[in-house]
């Protein structure tokens, strides 16, 4: 996992845990036909600059918060290269953002979530069997400082569910993959109504489409909830932000170099939606930036991002079968 801070001011004096690997052939992921390399921005006028960190030009980023307690944490593992990516919020102590891809390489099969329940060498394994009778591995993210991180007893005795934002059926090709979508910096606090209802339902839809080598050469996903002010529907007493609203931004490109993408909103509610089309909570990239604030898919060259992010959402149902 490599943590990348961005210091903006001398009083920014947040001590976190640094731990960094190095993957000389990372990625082993195919890169985009469209995507350029250099830091030449004539026709991308929006892209993350890249620097010493060329990770930011992959094309799931979003564009880097210049928020000054913004950190981005890149997770990796030794098979894969990068796993996923957070923006955190180490003021709200919660994230702004998750993003991956889906690609042949990556989207097998070579653990099973139930696995835990019998891991007895994983001390939170062992430690969540312990007190709640299910092995899961959710534990503080070993690379925030205490204070900055979230805990597991904040989850206790709360209204809400441990909601994963890359959720645990999106990483399982390998243990070590599976096991960092248990870091509490990958969860969201969410109702039992929209966890295990339509929030899981968009996420089997997305998982069908990630792990169809026909649908896609490459499928860029982006996910979270609102923590803007404005956007925010409670504080636990723990501490804890809940999101008013849940999102996902995906961006296809098929096994021709083109590209469609695609947006899901819904609010946060206690209302059971399962089994609602996903149609109806379809809206175009553009519209989700607005509402976010965040710039999806901002490595694209411009004139593909423009686009792609301006479909209507009856062109977008028809181009994802939704």
């Amino acid at each position: 996992m490599k943590l990348i801070r961005r210091l903006y001011f001398p009083l920014f004096v947040l001590v976190l845990t640094v731990a960094v690997t190095s993957c000389d052939d990372d990625d082993k992921l195919p890169k985009a036909q469209t995507e350029i390399t250099g830091q030449d921005n004539t026709n991308n006028t929006n892209r993350n600059p890249v620097g010493s960190n060329p990770e930011y030009g992959r094309l799931e980023f979003p564009h880097i918060s210049n928020d000054p307690t913004s950190v981005v944490l890149i997770r990796r593992t030794p098979e894969f290269g990068i796993n996923y990516t957070i923006e955190y919020d180490t003021k709200k102590r919660s994230q702004r953002w998750t993003c991956w891809q889906w690609y042949k390489g990556n989207s097998g099969t070579a653990w099973n979530r139930n696995n835990w329940d019998y891991e007895t060498d994983n001390k939170w394994a062992m430690l969540n069997m312990a007190t709640h009778g299910w092995g899961d591995p959710f534990q503080p993210d070993p690379d925030l400082s205490v204070g900055v991180r979230t805990e597991l007893e904040e989850y206790n005795n709360i209204a809400f569910q441990r909601g994963h934002i890359c959720a645990s059926a999106d990483r399982l090709n390998s243990k070590d993959a599976n096991e960092q979508t248990f870091y509490l910096s990958n969860i969201m606090p969410q109702s039992a109504a929209l966890n295990t209802g339509i929030w899981q339902e968009m996420e089997n839809k997305v998982q069908s489409w990630g792990k169809d080598n026909s649908f896609r050469r490459v499928l860029y996903v982006v996910k979270g909830g609102t923590i803007d002010d404005a956007n925010i529907r409670t504080i636990t007493p723990t501490g804890l932000v809940v999101p008013k609203y849940f999102f996902m931004a995906l961006l296809c490109e098929d096994n021709s170099g083109e590209y469609k993408a695609l947006a899901f909103w819904v609010e946060h509610t206690t209302q059971n939606m399962k089994g609602t089309p996903l149609g109806n909570f379809v809206i175009n990239i553009r519209e989700l930036e607005r509402r976010t604030g965040i710039d999806f898919f901002c490595n694209l060259p411009d004139e593909k991002e423009n686009e792609v992010e301006t479909a209507s959402v009856s062109n977008i149902k028809s181009a994802w079968k939704l």
